[in-house]
């Protein structure tokens, strides 16, 4: 039987402030806002009573979280390493770069060792080459710190320096540093609070990005090396709070590129890093609605965009061209097919595509003559997988590697031979064997495409996976999970802590809801703005068929999002409380009216073209009132819910997920059987806490708790 909260535990009750917000002549009771201040000592209280009661509701389920966790611990090869890949540095030199993992620490070891020729990948076994290089133990950047996480890390076009910067709070503000490989001195200063990104111009000079208040990148700026911080150069800045700013060095060390971007409209610019104070050049003007990305080649630019072309199309222009009207299309625009990316080589042009629902790759082969061949796709085997490509920093490579996963087969890397299709399986990620469910087998579990019928009769796709034995009479515990905001796809993807639910007799599934983007950039723009809940009528309808078909019951269901993801939990289950047993929600965007309403808020401005902009247009306040989670709890029989959060994160502050549980746990009629919890990560940032075993943890505890819920 799942927990029961015991009478002698109780809940926290958080404190209450009249407040009324009053938008558009619309007047609404907020008691909690006064949440929104991070500095007042009652939300720390407040957030460290609510982990203590988490904490004692589910003391029952430490041996079950032991158990989840020693399963991760059983199945994954913990002391591994990436298949090494090759590069040549501007200075001659080549290196085979790796990463490492070894049993017991946290996190990864970067390396490299000196390479004679790409042909003789050199066999990388437990123990480290004689000639090896630590370039980066960030094990020795994390010791002492309860977080850290890398936002750039690069070695410079020659292959004497590496740039790397750091994260050790989880607030996404980084510093910077430059280090000599060979000595491990570091070079220069530090740069500190600077934004994730990075680029070398040269061996010299490396671009990094700044961060508003509002936690926007919003400046790019220039350092030379040896040179103290205080005399960087502003590159370029953008004041217009609807868009952000990424750097990165395009292939070949030539360039540097920066994008400007909102989530409907980009900028793209170009430095070459032989004149790293040159000025940027825009290779096209933003246009409202204009989407486009910039692969640069050595004679030509590609360049992807939506311009009269919903899903995208590509075209060519010379290395020099500032306008879209030296623009000649390469691919057009074709129905039931969305473009995301191209990757020049010197044999041809490979595409990352999206076609019925799954991504795949094409590859335009380059004629005799010069001109390229139509695409052809490269077709793999299983009904439901992921497949993408690593970018070959040699533009004359005859070969390139890709990446390959579906929800029953672990990842793959693949050697592809672009002059004779070849492939060749370089690794297959090891599943060790379990001690009570032995060698993991493929062929135990069935993958499955179902559709469901929206209310509006648009067929939504769910990726399914289960045991083969399942029965389909409603017995079966399930967990499915959504997202569907910002053209996000879900892809199916393979998991290790999956297993531990497929060994119990789970169902696990995917819903792909419109807002994402499965189906092609109409799938995002039909859940997006004022047709936001279609994303939740149509998650609604996709667990209502997993139970019509049998596949669980609302008693044995599960669902789970995080971020926008954690919206769409909370609003599906104010809309259908009675539509599953338990529900997690991860860093849950749920207070999302009050906070996009707030331009002074980190990223809300940003957020107007996805949400729609309610401080200024009161239908699209109508509609998000209509939906935010926070705004509509009601006096209903709630699933058991939980919510995890972090106390650092800026992205979905820790404010909405505590606002949202008072809320419910004040106005909600569960009862003890369905216990409402909240649990805050106090050193973390938007991802969860950072180090593989850490994260173990953290899955274990909730897995352990959906498994209790869902489990008679």
């Amino acid at each position: 039987m799942p927990i029961i909260v015991s009478p002698s535990v109780t809940a926290p009750v958080a404190p209450v402030e009249p407040y009324t917000r009053v938008e558009h002549s619309d007047r609404v009771d907020d008691p909690y806002r006064w949440m929104a201040d991070k500095t007042d000592p009652r939300l720390l209280r407040y957030l460290t009573a609510e982990n203590e009661y988490t904490a004692a509701v589910t003391a029952p389920l430490a041996g079950l979280r032991d158990e989840l966790y020693a399963d991760l611990d059983a199945r994954t090869q913990q002391t591994d390493l990436s298949v090494p890949s090759f590069v040549t540095h501007t200075s001659g030199d080549s290196f085979w770069y790796y990463t490492r993992t070894v049993e017991g620490l946290a996190y990864p070891i970067h390396c490299r060792v000196a390479a004679s020729g790409r042909d003789q990948i050199p066999d990388v076994g437990d123990a480290p080459l004689p000639d090896e290089t630590v370039l980066l133990d960030v094990n020795a950047l994390a010791e002492g710190e309860a977080y850290c996480a890398l936002g750039w890390a690069d070695v410079s076009p020659d292959g004497r320096l590496l740039g790397y910067s750091v994260d050790v709070a989880g607030d996404e503000r980084y510093d910077l540093v430059v280090k000599e490989i060979a000595t491990g001195e570091t070079v220069g200063d530090p740069i500190l609070g600077v934004g994730a990104g990075g680029a070398w111009a040269g061996d010299d000079w490396v671009f990094y990005l700044r961060v508003d208040a509002a936690w926007r990148p919003h400046e790019v700026w220039r350092h030379r090396l040896g040179t103290p911080p205080a005399g960087d150069v502003l590159v370029l800045a953008e004041p217009d709070e609807r868009f952000w700013m990424g750097v990165d060095a395009a292939r070949g060390y030539e360039w540097v590129l920066i994008e400007i971007g909102s989530p409907t409209t980009t900028e793209c610019h170009l430095i070459p890093t032989a004149t790293p104070d040159a000025a940027p050049r825009c290779v096209a003007r933003r246009r409202p609605g204009v989407d486009y990305t910039v692969e640069v080649a050595p004679d030509a630019l590609y360049i992807l965009h939506n311009d009269g072309a919903q899903d995208f199309m590509l075209s060519r222009a010379p290395v020099e061209s500032t306008s879209p009207d030296d623009w000649t299309t390469v691919i057009p625009a074709r129905r039931g097919v969305r473009l995301n990316g191209v990757t020049a080589y010197t044999r041809g042009l490979l595409v990352s595509q999206r076609v019925e629902g799954l991504t795949g790759l094409a590859f335009l082969r380059r004629l005799p003559d010069g001109s390229l061949g139509d695409p052809q796709p490269i077709l793999f085997a299983e009904p439901l997988y992921t497949v993408g490509a690593e970018e070959d920093p040699d533009v004359d490579t005859d070969r390139v590697r890709l990446m390959f996963e579906s929800l029953a087969t672990p990842p793959e890397l693949i050697e592809y031979q672009f002059d004779t299709g070849e492939r060749r399986v370089l690794k297959r990620t090891p599943v060790r064997d379990h001690p009570r469910h032995g060698p993991f087998d493929p062929s135990a579990y069935v993958q499955e495409r179902l559709w469901a019928t929206a209310p509006d009769g648009v067929e939504v796709p769910l990726s399914v996976i289960r045991p083969a034995g399942v029965p389909l009479d409603g017995s079966a515990p399930c967990l499915l999970y959504g997202y569907g905001s910002y053209e996000v796809s879900i892809d199916p993807f393979f998991s290790i802590s999956r297993l531990s639910l497929l060994d119990r007799g789970y169902v696990v599934a995917i819903a792909h809801v419109r807002g994402g983007g499965e189906l092609g950039r109409s799938w995002y723009e039909s859940g997006k703005l004022d047709a936001k809940p279609t994303t939740f009528t149509d998650f609604i309808a996709c667990a209502r068929h997993l139970v019509d078909a049998g596949y669980t019951s609302p008693e044995r269901l599960a669902i789970e999002g995080g971020s926008a993801g954690g919206l769409l939990i909370g609003a599906v289950m104010n809309l259908a409380p009675d539509l599953c047993r338990a529900a997690h929600a991860a860093v849950p965007f749920v207070d999302a009216l009050t906070t996009i309403l707030n331009p002074e808020l980190p990223l809300s401005v940003m957020e107007w073209e996805e949400w729609g902009d309610p401080l200024h247009d009161p239908r699209i306040y109508d509609v998000m009132k209509s939906y935010s989670p926070y705004e509509n709890v009601r006096a209903a029989r709630y699933p058991a819910i939980l919510a995890t959060t972090s106390l650092n994160d800026t992205r979905v502050e820790v404010t909405e997920p505590a606002k949202w549980i008072a809320r419910l746990r004040a106005t909600a009629t569960n009862g003890p059987d369905r216990p409402i919890l909240l649990r805050t990560e106090m050193v973390a940032g938007h991802g969860g806490v950072s180090g593989r075993y850490a994260g173990w943890r953290d899955r274990a505890f909730e897995l352990a708790w959906i498994i209790d819920q869902t489990t008679r």
